[in-house]
């Protein structure tokens, strides 16, 4: 027997979602953010009453409604993911440096309302990993330390190998501005 007194059990549903995304606004005429916020929790909340049985509604301490992700929100999301992509570079002697622009690209092709944010790390793995893999593998990078990313057109990234000369501990490290 399973003793679930210490758990803290998260279940995710994408119920309601499409009456979300086929609504520009809950009620009539301009309101606040929040007040919109609330009304759409009082409609999620109607259909999973509907959706679900009481028995299993009553055994649930909390329904969290999130709100939908902000643009800066997204953009937080990039810098994690691209952390890790980051990270394992370094582990190659390479470190990338994206432009603004090329972020902005990279939400622009992984987000999707219906899906939120989960195709963003499918979008960094088409347009970032799986390119300079290729290119370390077809020895592009050979000699070259930094990896500028911008954007070549609506499709595409394009991608410049650089060899730039690392401060030498003695040194002091001067900060670039863009």
């Amino acid at each position: 027997m399973i003793d679930f007194k210490n758990v803290i059990l998260i279940m995710t549903s994408n119920l309601g979602a499409d009456l979300i995304k086929n609504q520009s606004g809950f009620g009539f005429g301009k309101k606040s953010p929040e007040a919109n916020y609330e009304k759409m929790k009082d409609v999620l909340q109607k259909e999973v009453e509907h959706h679900f049985r009481p028995e299993f509604l009553n055994r649930l301490d909390d329904t969290i409604v999130f709100k939908a992700l902000s643009r800066e929100n997204l953009q937080v999301i990039v810098e994690f993911e691209l952390a890790k992509v980051f990270k394992r570079l370094i582990d190659h002697g390479l470190k990338l440096e994206l432009t603004d622009q090329a972020k902005e690209f990279l939400i622009d092709k992984g987000y999707n309302p219906e899906f939120g944010a989960r195709p963003l790390r499918r979008a960094i793995e088409h347009y970032i990993e799986d390119p300079i893999s290729e290119s370390v593998l077809a020895g592009k990078f050979k000699g070259k330390n930094l990896i500028k990313i911008d954007v070549l057109d609506e499709e595409h990234l394009k991608f410049e190998g650089l060899e730039v000369k690392e401060p030498k501990e003695s040194e002091p490290a001067v900060a670039k501005s863009k």
